[in-house]
């Protein structure tokens, strides 16, 4: 539901005063960059002027230009591009930073008059900025240490026990989503779900939403992602990589643990070959998608649209559906 309504109701409630964002949601590879591209360039022959935020959580950093996947100014085709390459790699971005962000970018657009495009596949940013912020108290140092000291099955197990209703929705290897809601239930004594309930600050009942959701047939996506790490290799990825290692940032820190930069960083200490690291980046890659695909599944309104579709996008039949 989309502040109550179906999104049929809400698309045809244009009396309300509410301004609109349309929102792409995809997993990585899915195409969703060039399809938010061709639907602001839509907007524009329309006589109306479009702009994109990034809901990508690497696409947010500087260092992360080729790994990341982030557009290039060709592929942009000057259309305004917001939030990308935003943060430096040395300066973590939470949800909540991100969140405040973007709703400062929707808000001058919206005071502008263009159109405000989200494109992403990072569900927390996503449901931070529409849903708000959960008040969950500061996790016990101590605490924290712990969990994030087990093995990822451990933690999910022992989450099993301690908060049965968010394990059952999460997928065995999602090491950094079973952490954080195990870390919650040890050091608050009450399960995630239960700080969710009380969120603040989200942006839902403020705006009219046109989402879609992309879902790709997942062995041609599969294959995208292949290739496409492939020709990161050859566009400068490991020099991106090499350059951020000169950093000597804490492995800690998010821009560290992006997908792919593990891979090459084990390249870049003889740990692996060439091919190896390859096909190793190959399926993280992939291992991602399916994670954003059990999100975008699961977790989302059940009357956004789903695009399901191989090899293109039926861009008027999307225009269609956001009204663009």
């Amino acid at each position: 539901m989309i502040n109550g309504e179906s999104f049929s109701e809400s698309a045809r409630h244009v009396g309300t005063g509410r301004p609109r964002v349309a929102l792409i949601a995809g997993p990585t590879a899915s195409g969703k960059s060039d399809l938010a591209v061709q639907l602001a360039l839509h907007a524009k022959a329309q006589g109306r002027e479009a702009v994109i935020i990034n809901a990508d959580s690497a696409q947010v950093y500087a260092d992360l230009a080729v790994v990341s996947a982030r557009p290039s100014v060709a592929e942009m085709q000057g259309v305004p591009h917001l939030l990308f390459g935003a943060w430096d790699g040395a300066q973590a971005c939470s949800a909540a930073d991100w969140a405040s962000a973007a709703k400062q970018e929707i808000a001058t657009a919206h005071a502008a008059g263009p159109l405000p495009i989200l494109v992403g596949g990072t569900g927390l940013y996503i449901n931070t900025l529409l849903h708000g912020i959960a008040p969950v108290p500061e996790i016990d140092p101590e605490v924290r240490e712990a969990v994030r000291a087990m093995p990822v099955a451990a933690a999910y197990a022992a989450l099993q026990a301690e908060d049965p209703d968010r394990a059952a929705l999460l997928a065995p290897a999602d090491a950094q989503r079973i952490t954080r809601a195990l870390e919650v239930v040890r050091s608050t004594g009450a399960p995630l779900a239960h700080w969710q309930q009380q969120r603040t600050g989200g942006i839902a009942d403020t705006i009219e939403l046109a989402p879609v959701i992309l879902m790709p047939d997942r062995q041609w996506l599969y294959r995208r992602c292949d290739l496409r790490f492939e020709r990161m290799w050859q566009s400068g990825v490991v020099g991106e990589v090499q350059a951020l290692l000169a950093r000597n940032l804490p492995d800690s820190q998010p821009v560290m643990r992006a997908i792919g930069v593990p891979e090459i960083s084990a390249f870049l200490r003889g740990e692996l070959s060439q091919v190896e690291a390859i096909a190793a980046g190959q399926q993280a890659t992939r291992n991602y998608a399916k994670r954003q695909y059990t999100w975008l599944k699961n977790q989302n309104p059940g009357d956004w649209p789903r695009i399901t579709y191989e090899n293109s996008i039926d861009t008027a039949h999307i225009v269609s559906l956001l009204r663009i």
